[in-house]
């Protein structure tokens, strides 16, 4: 499979730790109307045994890649992804790591986990996902990928301009209308609907506030959970794109 498809790439992958804004970034690909849009198939496949893949199932790491590149030989595909689990079979594909191009989208630990506990009480610092998706990166740069960092604050902070810029970094077409839709699941959001009812009811990219009864700065074990995370956070943070303030892009 080669690289690009057109004026874009074929595939696109999205990768964040959970509760990091990927549903929404995901909800903005799927205003595009040009990708085929799979909603977590690495981690829908390790969490319930099969993924359908534009009609096909699929029940190993192997035969998802496999059907992502089919599926890319007639069209771009956009894939968004989260690391609370952790996959070995994408590890080891440092062909498919080097043909797909890959969006990090990062948040600031104490905020992701936060949300995260809320959601899921039996949370361990493995789901918190950072030190997974810091794994990715690695695996991406080493087998020659292509990676950008995307900091989900600036997406709420700025959109036009963020988006614009990874655009920019990944070759897509800026497209300003996708920055607002509908409220709405999507469809293929409804085997997790409960992760996705914040975004759900948003229509566009902006920060919705939200106090949580735990967080780092009061629970003892979400404070270890960020101290060993936001080592790995940082790291990818460093390497996140730039953004043009007060863009002309609207």
């Amino acid at each position: 499979m080669s690289g690009r498809t057109g004026d874009g790439p074929s595939v696109v992958a999205l990768w964040s730790a959970p509760r990091s804004r990927s549903t929404a970034f995901l909800r903005m690909i799927a205003e595009r109307g040009d990708h085929v849009v799979l909603h977590e198939p690495f981690s829908q496949l390790t969490d319930f045994g099969v993924y359908d893949v534009a009609g096909q199932t699929v029940r190993c790491e192997a035969e998802l890649i496999a059907r992502i590149e089919r599926l890319a030989a007639d069209g771009p595909v956009f894939f968004k992804d989260t690391t609370d689990f952790r996959y070995p079979g994408l590890l080891a594909d440092r062909g498919f790591l080097r043909r797909v191009s890959h969006i990090f989208l990062i948040r600031d630990p104490a905020a992701a986990i936060a949300s995260h506990f809320a959601l899921n009480p039996r949370l361990t610092s493995p789901e918190v996902g950072f030190e997974r998706l810091a794994e990715i990166h690695d695996a991406v740069t080493t087998a020659g990928g292509a990676a950008v960092v995307v900091d989900s604050d600036d997406l709420v902070t700025d959109p036009p301009a963020t988006v614009a810029a990874v655009c920019a970094a990944v070759g897509w077409d800026f497209r300003p209308n996708t920055l607002s839709w509908s409220p709405g699941l999507l469809p293929q959001w409804q085997r997790t609907s409960r992760w996705h009812v914040r975004t759900g009811a948003t229509d566009g990219f902006r920060p919705v506030p939200a106090e949580y009864p735990d967080t780092v700065a009061n629970h003892s074990v979400l404070a270890a959970f960020d101290a060993h995370h936001r080592p790995f956070y940082q790291r990818l943070r460093d390497r996140r794109i730039a953004i043009e303030r007060n863009s002309s892009v609207r």
